[in-house]
């Protein structure tokens, strides 16, 4: 199942993001030789009209075959990409892009609309405890009052969860369930997702359900906020050089992973946060990437003529060593969290 859900994901974003540039290309008159999600070796393959359809072995992306890229390539004559005007290029550029920041919209306004909107509740009553985890090894359940931790009294939530993290040894969870008061004694694990110590609890929301019409104005709202967040993070990053939080291949298929294993509604919410930062990854000016390829036709739209191609390949193949130093790195820093018990 958790195999599932990874190639689920993937293929979902690889699909939304390809389908952008697809459709688009199509609506500005350019020829699509194929359409694949994956790549290597084709799976399945189904010509239609004058486009092939395919799915390939390696689920980790997709392209499409856009005919005459270069002019050196065209053969489609007036409907080459080339042959196009700027901005319709922008437009087949950006489409990818755009629709991996449209799909949180989207998934947020279903979860709204039929899951109505959770709100943290107060009340130190478990709402979920997670399997495997310390607390459900110990026996904790859902529904279960918190009456101390490590003899502080607990009145409300986030007694809980301050007093948790500041533990360092063994716990002890004084509690209440129908009225009969118990005694736990468990230890808390380090949590790579969330880089602290948990011990697999989650307190109580209360739900209110949302209209139609509000829904959908919450979940634009909630997926510009994501997203502002995301960017001054990425900016923080950027700026102090530090990839010490970055999650490389490795470390997002462990967590997509781990949040298919509390349910389709989480997954869900993190679907949408990988959507959102495909998007954003995806727009930064660097060559080989979907900003490089837009910031390059915007330089050709202001000399007013092609950038020289031996430029344009020097500069694809620094964005490419940059993006391959910064996979590796990440995904060193996924086999130290992951394997090695690092942090």
């Amino acid at each position: 199942m958790t195999v599932l859900a990874v190639i689920v994901v993937f293929g979902v974003l690889v699909l939304v993001h390809e389908l952008g540039h697809f459709v688009t290309a199509k609506l500005t008159g350019m020829r699509v030789d194929e359409f694949a999600i994956g790549f290597g070796p084709k799976i399945i393959s189904h010509k239609r009209g004058e486009t092939t359809y395919s799915i390939r072995a390696v689920p980790l992306g997709g392209f499409n075959d856009i005919a005459g890229m270069t002019k050196e390539d065209n053969k489609a004559g007036e409907r080459g990409y080339c042959e196009k005007s700027i901005p319709k290029r922008m437009i087949v550029i950006i489409a990818g892009s755009m629709m991996n920041l449209l799909l949180p919209v989207f998934i947020f306004w279903g979860l709204f609309f039929f899951n109505g909107v959770s709100t943290p509740s107060d009340e130190p009553i478990l709402g979920g405890v997670a399997a495997g985890k310390p607390a459900e090894q110990a026996g904790l359940r859902a529904g279960d009052k918190i009456l101390t931790v490590n003899g502080a009294k607990i009145t409300v939530w986030s007694d809980v969860v301050n007093n948790v993290r500041a533990a360092t040894d063994e716990i002890t969870i004084d509690y209440e369930r129908d009225g009969k008061k118990s005694s736990v004694k468990l230890e808390s694990a380090y949590d790579e997702m969330y880089q602290r110590n948990m011990i697999g609890v989650m307190g109580t929301t209360i739900t209110t359900p949302v209209g139609f019409i509000d829904s959908f104005t919450m979940a634009v709202k909630h997926t510009v906020n994501i997203t502002m967040q995301m960017i001054a993070e990425l900016g923080r990053l950027l700026s102090k050089f530090s990839g010490d939080g970055l999650a490389g291949p490795v470390g997002v298929v462990h967590m997509t992973g781990k949040v298919a294993e509390m349910g389709i509604a989480p997954l869900l919410n993190f679907t949408a946060f990988l959507s959102l930062n495909l998007g954003i990854i995806n727009l930064l000016p660097i060559p080989v990437l979907d900003g490089g390829h837009f910031l390059a036709l915007m330089i050709e739209g202001i000399i007013r003529k092609p950038i020289n191609g031996k430029v344009l390949y020097a500069a694809q193949i620094v964005g490419m060593t940059l993006l391959l130093m910064l996979m590796l790195y990440a995904t060193k820093n996924d086999i130290t969290r992951l394997f090695l018990g690092g942090q």
